[in-house]
């Protein structure tokens, strides 16, 4: 189901919860959103719908990556550049870094690891900063 998009500073400052099995649908629901808002969007964060777990969907090689309960567990290579948000109005200027480790859960809640690099780990970053709280 395409969500309307969460525009409240103070919601979207505060932490998400862990994702459980029981989060699944919303999952689909971060898929179905950045699909209808493709033409300016790469990544969303399930607060950015409206619901506070650490779920996020990201454009990836291939298509759309769904991670339940990510964090960075390594980062590598800092540079400055700005970003946008669907949430908030404007530009910013932000630290994200080439290369970073995630660890995430899949849709089958098993732990995964990857190394991303470039734009998506760009991505990544920015949307594990919503999961956290922190807006840019």
């Amino acid at each position: 189901m395409v969500r309307p998009i969460m525009k409240d500073p103070i919601f979207l400052a505060q932490p998400s919860a862990p994702a459980t099995a029981e989060d699944l649908p919303v999952g689909q629901d971060l898929l179905d959103t950045l699909a209808a808002h493709a033409d300016g969007c790469v990544g969303m964060a399930a607060n950015m719908i409206g619901v506070s777990k650490r779920i996020i969907v990201f454009l990836n090689e291939g298509g759309p990556s769904l991670m339940f309960n990510p964090k960075i567990l390594k980062r590598s290579g800092p540079y400055h550049t700005e970003e946008g948000c669907l949430s908030l109005p404007g530009r910013r200027e932000t630290k994200r870094y080439r290369s970073i480790k995630v660890e995430y859960q899949n849709e089958a809640f098993q732990t995964r690891w990857k190394t991303f690099t470039g734009f998506p780990a760009q991505i990544i970053q920015h949307e594990i900063d919503h999961c956290d709280g922190i807006l840019i």
